[in-house]
């Protein structure tokens, strides 16, 4: 029982470490892939933070109860703050700049951002 107790959280660790490398390699797959910015800054929010927190929580594991698994955590709860705001003001960057979706164009006014147009409702 105490064999088990000792392996455990190498165990998980090597569990929480594989799959955050997976999602950090299946976000930078879909850079490639996804057509147009809004969904490859979405895909890369999405898998970079969730990858990123799996990392540091396999080294968390590994580390044990110290100094250094505050500071990961530390790094784990900025990232998951940071990330998803960071990601929302590019791709509002890219909508205020008017980049098409998906290859289509818009149909908004030409020379004027559509996040500066006043009176039109948000739809």
């Amino acid at each position: 029982m105490a064999e088990l107790l000792e392996t455990l959280p190498q165990l998980l660790s090597w569990i929480a470490l594989g799959l955050g490398s997976f999602f950090c390699v299946v976000s930078g797959i879909g850079l490639l892939r996804l057509p147009d910015i809004y969904s490859r800054g979405h895909g890369a929010s999405i898998g970079d933070t969730l990858g990123a927190a799996l990392i540091l929580g396999g080294l968390m594991l590994q580390e044990g109860a110290s100094l250094v698994s505050v500071k990961l955590a530390m790094l784990v709860f900025f990232l998951w703050l940071i990330v998803p705001m960071v990601n929302h003001m590019v791709l509002k960057a890219a909508y205020a700049r008017g980049l098409p979706f998906n290859g289509q164009e818009r149909s908004e006014r030409e020379g004027e951002s559509p996040l500066l147009q006043s009176g039109e409702s948000d739809r």
